[in-house]
């Protein structure tokens, strides 16, 4: 199957809109009835939505399941192209991730994980280019500088934040969560400025960037801090929950399982390609209309809808106050993501940073092709933005910025533009969730609001996704056919 979403580039062919998807459904709708009133309806099929849907169909209620797309995992899908899964969106996965694993466990995939990771051949080295030239350093070197580096930008409490942030699954902000959320890592930067070496701070630069997507003053410290804290405050821990370990055959062959599962329930009736534009929220039911007309009724909906695309949506009664504030402010991350094959087999071992005069920062080798080819994946963000269907040439120079490399083919998403999306994954600027972090976690008349982007624990993850569709696929359940007595 091939969905209209994502690019792809070789010299033989030139760049092409659409690429394959194993998550591209068909048919697009199961629905024979224009007449049936269903029980819920789950608007969105990444993972909260997907995880939704599955809770409720599996526990006997009637549900219905709109995308906006052609295909499943929203913010997370994965392209097999010529044998080999290139993930354009969410990736990794790490048993330290409770949620997620729990997931994997359930559908038996323990053992259809690899590491992105090979050191073992290659010149085996982390690059670190900047406007003076490039250094070369060993992979343990590169752990012992980000290590360190890291340890200043949130040793805020003389134990590298862990009494600072002792409980990053709380669904509350505490007094001193709001008060890092008030700071940007820009302004932090200058706090810890006269300890850092100038490589230390290349490199805490780089990795700050690639996790926001966004700029140094528009990345809130407090979610940064988050994801320290969840990765049990150290640089290992980072690597290991966030870019290590991933599915061989690529997540939308994890995503097709929940939805496989809902399927079989036989209570999941589903329509793809119908973006919604209005919801009516009445006192007994929630009627919703799809761009191409059709309207559907339910005694409650959970909108699974990102955050920046949450205003697009004419609502009736309209978003509560502070909901409307946080969507209309948005999050900050426009992450670039660029999938490069590469003939060069030595850099199979090969991790960079290129910064600050290169539009994709962070870089490593991320697997072997069927062709024996290396495959490299990219990040870049706002520092210095572009769109890379705009100038294929220029997207290939770019990853010529960590080093000289021979390109097959090139392939992408650009979340950017997605207007299903507007961005990629979930990551706050200042104030955005000392403001509205339980609001927009609350519920609204029938309407239940799950998303991984206001997820207590792993917010912006697949694993928060999960946590988030899980939690409001319970309430539901309990609203309509009530709560388990003891």
């Amino acid at each position: 199957m091939t969905s209209t979403d994502g690019f792809s580039w070789t010299k033989a062919d030139g760049l092409r809109p659409g690429i394959p998807c194993v998550g591209a459904i068909q048919p697009p709708t199961n629905i024979k009835s224009a007449d049936i009133e269903f029980d819920v309806i789950v608007v969105g099929a990444g993972y909260a939505g997907l995880t939704a849907a599955r809770d409720i169909s599996v526990a006997g209620i009637k549900v219905l399941l709109l995308e906006a797309r052609d295909r499943i995992g929203g913010r997370s899908w994965s392209s097999n192209i010529d044998g080999y899964p290139y993930e354009m969106g969410g990736t990794w996965v790490y048993w330290g991730q409770a949620t997620i694993w729990r997931e994997i466990a359930r559908y038996g995939m323990q053992d259809e994980l690899e590491s992105s990771y090979d050191f073992s051949r290659g010149i085996n080295k982390f690059l670190l280019a900047s406007t003076d030239g490039t250094q070369s350093f060993t992979h343990e070197e590169e752990d012992a500088l980000m290590q360190t580096s890291l340890s200043k930008l949130f040793n805020v409490d003389g134990r590298d934040g862990r009494d600072a942030l002792p409980m990053p699954h709380s669904a509350h902000l505490t007094p001193s969560d709001r008060r890092f959320d008030t700071i940007s890592v820009a302004d932090r930067l200058i706090e810890i400025k006269d300890i850092l070496t100038p490589n230390e701070r290349l490199c805490l630069e780089g990795f700050v960037l690639l996790c926001s997507g966004a700029t140094l003053a528009t990345t809130s410290f407090y979610e940064m801090l988050h994801w320290w804290a969840l990765s049990g405050y150290t640089y290992e821990g980072c690597i290991n929950h966030l870019v290590r370990f991933k599915f061989r055959g690529g997540q939308s062959s994890f995503a097709l399982r929940f939805f496989g599962e809902a399927l079989d329930s036989k209570n999941m009736s589903y329509a793809f390609s119908q973006p919604v534009v209005s919801v009516q929220n009445g006192p007994h039911k929630v009627q919703v209309t799809t761009r191409s007309g059709r309207t559907f009724t339910a005694k409650r909906m959970i909108s699974a809808v990102p955050l920046n695309v949450l205003d697009a949506v004419a609502f009736d009664p309209p978003l509560q106050e502070g909901k409307a504030a946080a969507a209309k402010t948005g999050h900050v991350n426009q992450t670039i993501k660029v999938h490069a094959e590469i003939r060069d087999r030595d850099l199979r071992s090969f991790t960079g940073i290129s910064y600050p005069h290169n539009g994709l920062i962070y870089g490593f080798g991320d697997g072997e092709t069927p062709a024996g080819n290396t495959h490299v994946v990219a990040f870049g963000g706002l520092h210095k933005h572009f769109h890379p269907e705009d100038d294929i040439n220029r997207t290939i120079s770019e990853f010529h910025g960590f080093t000289p490399m021979h390109i097959e083919r090139v392939v992408f998403h650009n979340w950017s533009r997605d207007e299903f999306a507007k961005g990629a994954w979930f990551f706050s600027a200042p104030g955005l969730l000392a403001s509205h972090f339980e609001e927009l976690r609350a519920r609204q008349g029938n309407i239940f609001f799950a998303s991984s982007d206001w997820a207590s624990g792993w917010r912006s993850f697949i694993d928060g996704a999960i946590e988030e569709g899980t939690r409001a696929a319970a309430s539901v359940r309990a609203d309509l056919i009530g709560r388990f007595k003891i």
